[in-house]
């Protein structure tokens, strides 16, 4: 019912191509900046281009130079996400899965989101996407390798074919196929991005469009029969492929294609920073589409229950459109305000309904409603007041959120910022609906699930002379999770979506402070948490930690960077999430206390022109600690394994 949708889009996009009057710009010239484009470095084009040049934004506002520096904090983002990944804790296998050691309950969402969270770890988001703008073609190959027969590597490369028009283009693929019977992954990510603006700096566009496949072989974990083996370090199974998992014949896959296109036009323009008044229209439009798909040649009866066929296969769909339309208006006076009308139509769903004995499962959610939104900007004094909000206008998808921050820069070295953010919306889809050729996981919850809401307190210090300090306390109600119901005398785990009815509160504060003394340097981030709730239904661990000691300096006459060291990685013990490979997502579990091991690494960095070497000797540790790490009840974590990768930038 959409395709009309895609053809819009698609148009758009073609229309864009066209009006930009592409052409090759010489090595020379660099991208005109005046004071309404990213920049102002640069008002001409016959420039040398510098490293400041290179551009990458989501808005105008947090736009920054392409970084091509080695730091630690470089070297804690060279993995798979290609993000810091503190807090959370990695499968045995690169592209599998992560548990969360700490939790994030506020967004900006007002409709519930997909299902198969666990998933969407590597699935880019919307705000994942950025927008570039560069005076000579660039060029980013990221390398690293796998985990028996596989490899996994990023390849970028933008250009600005004039001054007013870029593009960029990327993949990210992985295959490996891990240490573990059936834990193969294969991901891939495809980003298309495009940005304008016209002449006279009038009319702006800016769109993507991205797909994304994310498969997984699913083994349920090890036998609990296997558990001893493991834990003992019994040297028969340290070859860890003779491991009997729970089943060896189950996948799933995560597949999604969304677009985007935003354009605006300024009725009324701001000719320089003097000037008063400035009033534009813009309209945004989203389509995704995406499936979550889970497989079994032969059902695993014994671990997921009876089920109505022998042969799996559970397939979900959503396909949601947004639009918008609206004004942003600025002035020196008042300050920046935007607002906005939208539409939403969201289907999602499976081909058929499910009936039981008592029940029937309805085999839709459909529904379209508009929705208002709005934001807000000002700088008093010092201070930088940001706000944000959304509404639905809906009587079944009930749902609206604000957020609110005032940041103010103290001095040169201490920055603070503080805010409260509100938010009330619907569960997740598979939470409301979810379908399955295994009877127990079948349910309809669209009436009897209430809103979640959520209040958020945050205040945030950043400093590098004396620490960089983070602190947020919610309140949930009517929190929502999976929750391992019961075990039956079969041992099938039973797991269903409840709703916690009583109020519930989450704090957690994070501190990171680095300590250097000549060339060497001690970097600490450590996190505390706590949940307040009459019930175990949300369980973190109370402490997190991450301590890095190492040594940084200029070799071979400062020819080369090179930083070496060792990364300690620790969590205190608690009742950890459970993996429920069919819905893909994580379970609360009271029955089984995991935690309370290190994990060592070492890791050799270096950078060379602009080229940055990674080698790292993971968990180290393994054997001399004890085989007592797990990243959920009854899947180990990796044993001690060498990895290599690399960063390589061109710059024509």
């Amino acid at each position: 019912m959409h395709n009309k949708y895609f053809y819009i889009i698609v148009f758009c996009f073609f229309i864009i191509g066209v009006s930009a009057q592409t052409r090759l710009i010489k090595e020379e010239r660099i991208i005109k900046q005046d004071s309404s484009s990213l920049s102002n470095k640069a008002k001409e084009f016959n420039k040398t281009a510098t490293i400041e040049m290179y551009l990458q934004f989501k808005n105008t506002v947090d736009t920054v130079h392409v970084d091509t520096t080695l730091t630690l904090k470089k070297a804690y983002k060279f993995n798979y996400l290609q993000k810091d990944k503190f807090g959370l804790m990695p499968f045995a296998n690169i592209g599998q899965t992560y548990n969360s050691l700490t939790f994030n309950s506020w967004d900006t969402s007002t409709a519930p989101s997909f299902g198969a969270r666990a998933r969407h770890f590597n699935y880019l988001e919307h705000d994942d996407i950025y927008y570039y703008e560069v005076p000579t073609p660039w060029t980013r190959l990221t390398y690293k390798t796998a985990f028996e027969q596989g490899q996994l590597l990023d390849a970028f490369f933008t250009v600005n074919l004039s001054r007013q028009f870029n593009f960029a283009i990327a993949y990210k693929g992985l295959r490996s196929l891990g240490n573990y019977q059936n834990v193969l992954t294969s991901t891939g990510n495809f980003r298309f991005i495009s940005s304008y603006n016209s002449k006279n700096q009038k009319y702006h566009a800016k769109g993507y469009i991205v797909t994304q496949d994310l498969l997984n072989n699913e083994n349920g974990g090890l036998q609990s029969d296997d558990l001893i083996n493991f834990t003992s370090g019994n040297a028969e199974f340290l070859d860890r492929s003779v491991f009997d998992p729970q089943f060896e014949d189950a996948e799933n896959i995560l597949e999604g294609k969304r677009f985007y296109l935003e354009q605006s036009y300024d009725i009324i323009k701001k000719k320089d920073s003097l000037s008063n008044n400035k009033l534009a229209l813009f309209n945004k439009i989203l389509f995704e589409d995406k499936y979550y798909q889970y497989t079994q040649t032969t059902a695993a009866t014994t671990f997921f229950g009876d089920a109505f066929t022998t042969d799996i296969n559970d397939k979900v769909k959503l396909e949601d459109f947004k639009i918008s339309i609206g004004a942003q208006y600025s002035n020196n006076l008042l300050g920046n305000v935007e607002f906005a009308l939208n539409y939403t139509d969201i289907n999602y769903g499976y081909d058929s309904v499910v009936i039981l004995s008592d029940e029937t499962i309805t085999n839709r959610i459909q529904s379209n409603y508009f929705g208002l939104e709005g934001a807000y900007s000002k700088n008093y004094k010092g201070f930088d007041l940001v706000a944000k909000g959304g509404l639905n206008l809906s009587d079944t998808f009930v749902g609206s959120f604000l957020d609110g921050v005032i940041s103010l820069q103290l001095n040169e070295d201490i920055a603070f910022s503080g805010g409260i953010s509100i938010n009330s919306r619907l569960a997740n889809y598979n939470y409301l609906l979810y379908q399955s050729d295994y009877i127990n996981y079948n349910w309809y919850n669209l009436e009897n699930f209430n809103n979640v809401n959520t209040q958020q307190i945050k205040f945030n210090i950043n400093s590098k002379k004396w620490i960089n300090a983070s602190f947020d306390i919610s309140n949930i109600d009517n929190y929502t999770y999976f929750n391992l119901d019961e075990t039956t005398s079969d041992g099938v785990n039973v797991i269903k979506p409840e709703q916690y009815t009583k109020p519930l509160q989450y704090f957690r504060l994070k501190l990171q402070k680095e300590f250097k003394v000549g060339n060497f340097a001690l970097d600490n981030t450590i996190m505390f948490q706590n949940v307040v709730s009459d019930d175990n239904v949300l369980n973190v661990p109370s402490f997190i930690t991450r301590n890095t000691l190492y040594y940084s300096n200029h070799i071979f006459k400062k020819s080369m960077l090179l930083q070496t060291g060792v990364t300690l990685n620790y969590f205190s013990k608690y009742n950890m999430n459970g993996y429920d490979p069919l819905l893909a997502e994580f379970y609360t579990q009271n029955e089984t206390e995991l935690g309370g091991f290190p994990m060592l690494d070492f890791f050799v960095n270096a950078k060379v022109r602009q080229t940055r070497i990674f080698f790292k000797i993971e968990h180290f540790n393994s054997s001399m600690t004890g085989y007592d790490y797990f990243s959920a009840p009854n899947t180990p974590y990796r044993d001690l394994a060498i990895r290599f990768g690399l960063v390589w930038d061109f710059f024509l």
